[in-house]
Order: C-alpha cells, then structure tokens, then sequence
C-alpha cells in the first residue's frame, strides 16, 4: 500500500484515550525553564507553542513527523502530542512509504553520528562543521535495520538535507563532495554528489553535479560567476526525490520517467530532473524567469507564466492520488540566491506554488495575503517545505518561524502548530543564551503508517481573539 492510498483511505479515530509520551510534558517543562533563564529575546519574548489552531472538520486529520532542536524525531498528532519519537543526531528525519520498504509500518531515515567535517570550513560561517557519518533506517522500536557511512567515499556519509527509498531496495543519498573542480576560482569546491546505495551499504551509482554544468541553464556570463563564486558551496543543492508515476509519464513525456530524479539548487535558483539512465537533466526550472519588481509584490492572478523564483526549497511532484498530481510543488523562500542574486520584492514574503511543469505555468499559489496578512506575514527566506493532503488542503512548513499549518485551497488556516522543542546554544560574541525553534522539514504522515494502537486526539482548538491574547498588567 502507497503513501497516497493509505491517506485516501485514511479514518478518523476522535475520542482516543490511549497513552501518549510523557516527554512532551517534560520538554515543555525544561523549554520554560531555559526560556525563563533568557532576559530578553529579539523575536516576540511570549509567544504559545504547540498546536494553536486545529477545525478536525476541515483540517486533513493525520500525524506529522519533524525533528526538533532536541535532536529528536518527534511523531505528533494534530494536538501537538508527541505519540513516538527516535533519536536524530541532525535535523532530517523523513518517514519511508511502506510501498518501497517490503510494507513494514512506522520506518524512518535518520542521522546516526555526525562528524568533524574536515573541508567545510569552505562556507563561511561554517568552520569545523560537523557533517553525518553514518545515516540509518530505524524501525518503529529505533532499531538500526539499515545504515551507511563506513563504505562511503572517504569513510563518511556527509549526507545532507535528503534521501528516499526506490522501489527495489536501494536508498538515494544527496551528499557532499569536497573536491577540486577545474575553472573554478576556490580551490575545493563543496560539491553535491548523489549516491545511490545498496542494502549493504554500497555505493552502486553516482552523479556528480559538477560535472553537468552546462546543463543547468547558466549563460556563459552567468556560468562565469559561477566558477568565480565567493562560497565554495556554489549549487547548494537542498532536495532529492524520485519524481514517481505520473500522468506526463504515462502520455509519452520520458523526461518525467518515473525513476527519474528531481533536486532543486537554492544557490542558482533552478530544479532539474535528472534522467536516471544517462545522467543527463532531463527537464529543468530556472534559472531564468520573468523578473520581479523590488518594490512590488508578486501578482497573485492565476495561471500565468512562473515568476521570479528564488532560493527554493521542497521541489517535487505531487503523488498520484492527491489532488494536483503531477504538478511540481515547491517552497519558493523568495530569499537571497542566484548568479547574478536575483531582484525579490524589497518587502515581500515567501510562497507556495503548484506549477504545471510542461506549460511552466503557476496553477495555484499560498501567500500571506491569502490569509488575510500583508506578503510578509508569511516568510521564511531558508529551509521550509510544502506539501499537498488528500482533501485539496495543503501542508506547510514555514520553517524559519517553527510554523507548521495546512491551508484550504482558498487559504484558510485550519490547523497550526508552533515548534515547542527548542535549540538551545551560546551566542559566540556575547556568550549570551540562544533558543532556536526553526524546523527544516515537516512532514504529513497518515495514520496508517504506524502500527495498529498508536494513539492520536482530534479535539478542536479555537484561539483567542487577538484583542484578548494578551497577559494583564501586574499590580
């Protein structure tokens, strides 16, 4: 059973009474007390988090899998309770489709153990990054059932941002490759590399993307400031998937082939499909599109031909099933990127847009104006996601913020939830606490996906009115 035919033939279970983990209680409990160790904050200082808005009659009712700052992969319901969680020592944690997993329920990809990352003192800010070193299959008692990192180039996995597992038991691996590149300025080049890996942890294919600079739309101009770039992290690519059946595929379109694969670079601004065959791309987005005025924002009329998408995040194709199938999804960020850095409204915020990839067309797009906000009140210019649910509602995650909400069609907000699990660290100049909520990925999960038994609540959560959300003066 997919994915999508599990959400499709999801049902509700309201009035559960089972147990759910007390962790969430005690986090939120170590959370105020670190919270409360803190003076001031540069954001709003009180804030609620955890789910802040929930209509289980028009939401789509299901759990979500994210990973928070206490490096955990917490597994929620739609209340905010933590039903089941595994350990992640990064931030990636992404559930594995029962379809191409021999049916077992409740599997996840995880960051093992991390590294010292010798070479990734090449980005700056980034000195002595660490990197992964293993990364791993953990069933629903967290136990490894599969793993790689010892096999891989140089002894370590250095996955970042992606992953999925493919139909006949091998995993694809986005991961990093420190090497020199010839005609580019750095001296190392933090390259992107996909590995595609086997059931014992061999690597049996790979594509560099380097190596297919002139495929990726760039004029000799712009592909000048590529090789020149300041930041040996010069694609940064963030996204990996396997574009899947669809209906392109099924009318004859072979750059839509199934087993195909689509990655988005936030740094240069475009997505591509790479033929699975011939490593060639495929099908590409970007880097080219109908500028954007600085001090305007985006028109909001569709269809209409894509415009200035920029620093990008989430690219795929919608699943059968779902409503939109076969048009791209993505979290256009609308943040800094591009060669030469593209032009983005001065004032702006981030989108969502469907986009019919044969007639580059935007079908159908979220921004904060869809909610009632100026653009602005919906922004995340880095990280972030965006997925479609079976009931034509739509799962975003504004990572930037913590915020994880569905959206109608027509965009209502008619679920909400604010990332409780805090980072906490030192600020290196002041010394000074930080707490830090931002949410790489989150991700809709139905409820079929877990063993038989693992609890969830559906119990409406209406806030306050904003005139009344306020704490009263003290004597």
């Amino acid at each position: 059973m997919t994915l999508t035919t599990t959400f499709k033939t999801l049902h509700n279970s309201p009035g559960s009474t089972a147990r759910f983990s007390p962790v969430l209680s005690q986090a939120m409990l170590g959370a105020v007390g670190v919270m409360l160790s803190i003076s001031a904050s540069a954001a709003p200082s009180i804030y609620p988090t955890g789910t802040t808005r929930y209509d289980p009659a028009k939401a789509f009712n299901s759990f979500v899998l994210f990973t928070g700052g206490d490096n955990i992969a917490h597994l929620i319901d739609l209340n905010g309770n933590s039903v089941h969680e595994w350990k992640d020592a990064a931030s990636h944690s992404t559930l594995i489709d029962p379809a191409v997993n021999g049916g077992k329920l409740g599997h996840v990809f995880v960051t093992l153990e991390m590294t010292e990352g010798t070479g990734t003192d090449l980005v700056p800010g980034q000195v002595s990054r660490k990197v992964s070193k293993t990364i791993g299959e953990l069933d629903w008692d967290g136990k490894t059932v599969w793993s790689f990192g010892d096999k891989a180039p140089g002894g370590a996995a250095q996955q970042h941002h992606d992953w999925a597992r493919l139909p006949n038991g091998n995993t694809v691996v986005l991961a990093n490759l420190v090497h020199p590149v010839k005609g580019f300025k750095q001296s190392q080049v933090l390259d992107d590399v996909v590995y595609e890996v086997n059931p014992a942890g061999e690597v049996v294919w790979k594509w560099i993307a380097s190596e297919h600079l002139n495929e990726f739309g760039f004029s000799p101009a712009e592909l000048k400031l590529v090789r020149n770039a300041d930041i040996a992290d010069y694609l940064h690519v963030n996204n990996l998937k396997v574009v899947g059946p669809n209906r392109w595929f099924a009318a004859g379109d072979k750059r839509f082939d199934p087993e195909n694969l689509l990655f988005d670079a936030r740094n240069a601004n475009f997505i591509a499909i790479i033929d699975k065959k011939t490593g060639k791309i495929a099908w590409r987005l970007g880097p080219h599109y109908k500028a954007a005025s600085e001090e305007q924002a985006q028109p909001r009329n569709v269809p209409r031909p894509v415009d200035q998408i920029s620093a990008q995040h989430d690219a795929h194709i919608i699943p059968e099933g779902l409503p939109g199938a076969g048009n791209l999804l993505v979290f256009d960020n609308q943040g800094l990127a591009g060669y030469p850095t593209a032009a983005v409204p001065r004032t702006g915020g981030s989108r969502v847009l469907e986009i019919d990839p044969v007639k580059n067309e935007i079908v159908w797009q979220y921004t904060g104006e869809d909610s009632g906000g100026p653009a602005w009140s919906f922004r995340s210019t880095h990280i972030s996601a965006a997925r479609r649910l079976p009931n034509g509602n739509t799962f975003i995650d504004e990572g930037q913020s913590g915020r994880l909400f569905q959206v109608t069609r027509d965009g209502d907000i008619v679920w909400e939830y604010v990332n409780p699990y805090f980072r906490i660290g030192k600020d290196k100049l002041t010394g000074r606490v930080t707490a830090n909520n931002q949410l790489y990925r989150g991700q809709p999960v139905p409820y079929e996906w877990v063993p038989a038994g693992t609890p969830h609540s559906e119990k409406a959560v209406v806030p306050p009115e904003l005139s009344q959300a306020s704490i009263p003066p003290g004597p």
